[in-house]
């Protein structure tokens, strides 16, 4: 064959090229077959299997990119080949044939900004590794600054995108000729696959890849991601700085002592892509991987890189929960549902196939956990789908693929390792369910100290059913109390025990419980009769006070919560515009509505920048359709908004999200401008932070004005209340006209028999009035909160455990989590989710009381010695926390 084709393969056409590389196939695919017709490894056992693997090892490298890659996957499969088979292929991690001196030369010259001598002080021109698709070279720049220096190899491009066309051409015709390879769909299948494999030489992407992956494992305890130099990349050209390190084909260099713990954090690196960022390494060979005093772990070449959308990740999580649990048809069912591109016939034969697929599951995920072979799994799984002509995802191929190499090479670092005891323990911290030694410890602890609580929550003939504590949803409690009394900052259970409190009924208690003022009031209007659906002078005085919070022009609607504040606001905004459809903010809660809870903070769908809104059983599919989904401060939402503006009848948003607990005010200002120009009516969520954060609220700090505010918590003084404050040409909507037909037509119905009733008016005139007086309760209140969170922070910074604890203004939340996540559906998915929920249980042996998984709360009831007591129990928990290895080692 042509030399020439193999050293400059950019001289010819692409006709050209696919001509030369069908004949390359068709020549050394004879030869090597001969040869291993006329050879020993033919026979079988371990000799036999070596001379055909160094065969193999010869044909995949005369065959060229493509195919080594194939080579890489067999290189990490100790468990599938002796020993000296898989050395066969150890070669193709790095050690391939670099490209020429004279190669490099012209490459770089023609690809980089500026000749060698003026980018760099220094440059070697031995590569220190050579790939399948490019060569790593050292530099130092004239800052002094050492980098890798990646450069695509000449002729690779154009390689692939020749193997490509010829095996796409192969696949094609057998598709057409022979009907076993017709059922398995091979051209549709490859064509999916085909851009990740030809996108490898585009330094750009993968420059792209390269920082998303580094973005998400932030401040990461052991891995690390080398940061890229854009200024000085090119499209053939990634330069990135130089990190040392033993590379994983010298993992025999490592004490083996401490190759177990690595190996079991290169397990835990791999999951926590595939099922949290959802952003994935497909190749992570031996090549691909660097090791560093400290057990850190250095991860490279980002040129395969897969991603799972949020459908993706919560049926993968679905489907290894629902095995973890043994639930076999629950597993089967999602992952037929989610991982499958084709069905086939399999519907036709639905019963048996579901009976066969899960006894594969039962075979692996619990008779032979000792001994888990991903590569055995999704063999036996691949061959009952092809019976049936159903073909999986190319995301899910390509996540099968990053398994099969990263376990493999898993293997290497660490032969003993327990695939699936590891994943088992990985899966364990961020599920909501309590490991069987959690359980155990905290049935000792509290559950000795709450037996009356906790035989109302265990009672089977138990009338209540109560969502948000004994029943919570998605997150269920193991340990609900039932309060006997409160006062001031502190709650009693039914069983006697005291706790201080940081739940403040999830905001509405800013005063503590039970104030005197607020007792007060609340007695004296019920002495005088509760009044409702009559007008009381409380009422009015109320609404009073709320329009001179906002702005003295504003119109005030009472109702009873602050679901309904957003039920009346959204009614109000559609009669105002005669528009239908709203927009709303992914991971923002507006309250338990069909609207409200759309994408609201349990699950997420679609892409990142382009979420799909999605809600729970019950919810009206039409409402939820018709929602369109946003992302607080990115572009991507006044660019959603422009696009849908002549249908939007409102934008509703948690202008401080609860997720986030903070603001971002050109975003803010830039959604006020958008919202203006559209005739769109802009409403801020203010239910949780309205006269929390500011008297008035969030808005005040941030400098922007809604059209409309939603109101609820505080102003009910610790009754249920809403309210909805707003500009007085909008609010006119939910006001009569004077004429019935009118009314009918132009205007909103806004009802509730309680709204505005004297008993909670009169406690939330109090509560108000009150705050109105001693506004430096709001200064205190942020002081205190600073003070608690740098308390907190300083207990988890000094044992070096990932941990986020942010806030203000008297509201504050800890995430277990080295990464800073920008979007909500980010936080929640890499969430320390069992941390979480066993601090609030190991907080409550020591007379503390953390919701589970939601907001924390100050009030003004609590005391720098409640402050104290906080601080010292949260370090003595995550100590025992970390004793007993809930965090990252």
């Amino acid at each position: 064959m042509s030399e020439d084709f193999q050293t400059r393969p950019d001289l010819l056409t692409r006709s050209g090229l696919a001509a030369v590389e069908a004949g390359r196939l068709l020549w050394w695919t004879g030869f090597y077959g001969a040869r291993y017709a006329l050879s020993g490894a033919r026979r079988k056992g371990a000799a036999g299997q070596v001379s055909a693997a160094k065969l193999l090892r010869g044909y995949l490298l005369r065959m060229g990119p493509l195919y080594i890659k194939a080579g890489q996957v067999l290189g990490t499969q100790t468990g599938l080949l002796p020993r000296e088979a898989t050395e066969e292929f150890r070669s193709f991690f790095s050690g391939l044939p670099p490209m020429s001196r004279k190669e490099l030369e012209e490459t770089l010259r023609t690809n980089l900004r500026a000749p060698v001598d003026q980018l760099f002080a220094q440059f070697d021109w031995e590569p220190v590794a050579v790939g399948s698709v490019a060569q790593v070279h050292r530099a130092v720049l004239e800052s002094g600054e050492k980098v890798a220096i990646k450069v695509v190899k000449r002729g690779v491009p154009e390689r692939l995108q020749a193997s490509a066309s010829v095996l796409g051409g192969l696949l094609s015709g057998a598709h057409l000729l022979i009907p076993a390879v017709r059922k398995l769909d091979g051209p549709a299948h490859f064509n999916e696959l085909r851009p990740f494999v030809t996108g490898q030489c585009d330094m750009r992407a993968e420059a792209q890849r390269q920082r998303a992956v580094a973005e998400n494992f932030g401040s990461h305890p052991f891995l690390r991601v080398p940061r890229v130099l854009d200024e000085y990349s090119t499209e053939r050209v990634l330069v990135m700085e130089y990190i040392d390190g033993i590379s994983g084909e010298d993992v025999d260099l490592i004490d083996p002592e401490q190759r177990p713990e690595l190996a079991r954090r290169m397990q835990d690196c791999f999951d926590t892509m595939a099922y949290f960022h959802g952003l994935f390494h497909v190749d992570p060979h031996p090549g691909n991987v660097m090791f560093r005093d400290g057990g850190e772990i250095v991860l490279l070449d980002f040129g395969l890189v897969g991603e799972l959308n949020e459908d993706d990740k919560w049926a993968l999580a679905g489907f290894y929960f629902a095995c973890t649990r043994q639930e076999w048809a629950h597993a089967v069912t999602r992952f037929t549902n989610a991982f499958l591109e084709e069905r086939g016939t399999l519907d036709r034969h639905y019963a048996a196939y579901a009976a066969e697929m899960a006894d594969i599951l039962k075979l692996y995920f619990l008779d032979q956990t000792d001994k888990w072979s991903t590569m055995s799994f999704f063999d036996d799984a691949t061959a009952l789908l092809n019976r049936y002509g159903a073909r999986p995802t190319t995301r899910f191929t390509l996540l099968s693929l990053a398994f099969l190499t990263g376990e493999g090479f898993v293997s290497v670092v660490d032969p003993q390792i327990d695939i699936w005891a590891n994943a088992r323990r990985f899966n364990d911290r961020y599920s909501p369910y309590m490991s069987e030694e959690l359980s155990r410890r905290f049935e000792e602890e509290i559950g000795a100290k709450s037996p009356l609580s906790l035989a109302i929550k265990d009672n089977p003939e138990r009338a209540l059913i109560a969502p948000t504590h004994l029943d919570r949803y998605v997150f269920p409690s193991q340990f609900p109390m039932i309060i006997e009394e409160a006062k001031g900052s502190r709650v009693r259970d039914i069983d006697g025990n005291d706790y201080i409190d940081l739940s403040c009924g999830y905001g509405p208690h800013i005063l503590g419980y039970a104030p005197e003022v607020a007792v007060e009031a609340i007695q004296k209007a019920a002495a005088k009769g509760a009044v409702n659906a009559m007008g009381n002078r409380a009422e009015l005085d109320l609404a009073e006070l709320i329009s001179d919070a906002f702005d003295p022009l504003t119109n005030v609607v009472l109702c009873n919560s602050g679901t309904e504040s957003v039920q009346v606001a959204l009614r109000i905004a559609r009669a105002a515009t005669r528009r239908d459809k709203v927009a709303k903010f992914e991971g923002h809660y507006h309250g338990f509505t069909d609207q409200g809870t759309v994408s609201s903070w349990f699950v997420f769908s679609g892409e990142k920048y382009k979420p799909r809104p999605i809600n729970s059983a019950g919810a009206q599919r039409a409402v939820t359709d018709r929602t369109v989904l946003l992302q607080y401060g990115h572009p991507s939402a006044i660019e959603s908004i422009t696009e849908h503006a002549e249908e939007l009848a409102a934008v509703i948003i948690e202008p401080m999200p609860g997720a986030t607990l903070d603001y971002d005010t050109p975003f803010l200002e830039q959604l006020r401008k958008v919202c203006t120009d559209n005739g769109i009516v802009l409403i801020f969520d203010e239910v949780v932070t309205g006269f929390r954060v500011h008297f008035g609220g969030a808005q005040h700090l941030a400098g922007v004005r809604p059209d409309l505010t939603c109101l609820g918590k505080i102003i009910g003084g610790g009754l249920p209340c809403g309210a909805v404050v707003g500009r007085p040409e909008i609010m006119e909507f939910g006001r009569t006209t004077g004429d019935p037909f009118r009314d009918v037509d132009e205007r909103a119905f806004v009802g509730g028999t309680m709204s505005g009733n004297s008993i909670t008016t009169s406690a939330g005139l109090a509560v108000l009035e009150y705050l109105g007086r001693h506004t430096d309760i709001y200064t205190d209140l942020d002081a205190n909160t600073r003070r608690l969170i740098g308390d907190l922070k300083a207990t988890t910074d000094e044992r070096g455990i990932a941990c986020k604890i942010k806030g203000s203004h008297s509201m504050f939340n800890i995430a277990f989590d080295y990464a800073s996540p920008k979007l909500v559906r980010d936080k929640i998915a890499g969430t320390n989710i069992k941390a979480s929920i066993a601090l609030a249980y190991y907080m409550r042996p020591h007379g503390v009381y953390f919701p589970e998984l939601h907001g924390l709360f100050l009030n003004a009831a609590h005391t720098t010695a409640d402050l104290d007591h906080i601080a010292e129990a949260f370090g003595k928990c995550v100590g025992e926390m970390e004793e007993h290895g809930l965090f990252l080692a």
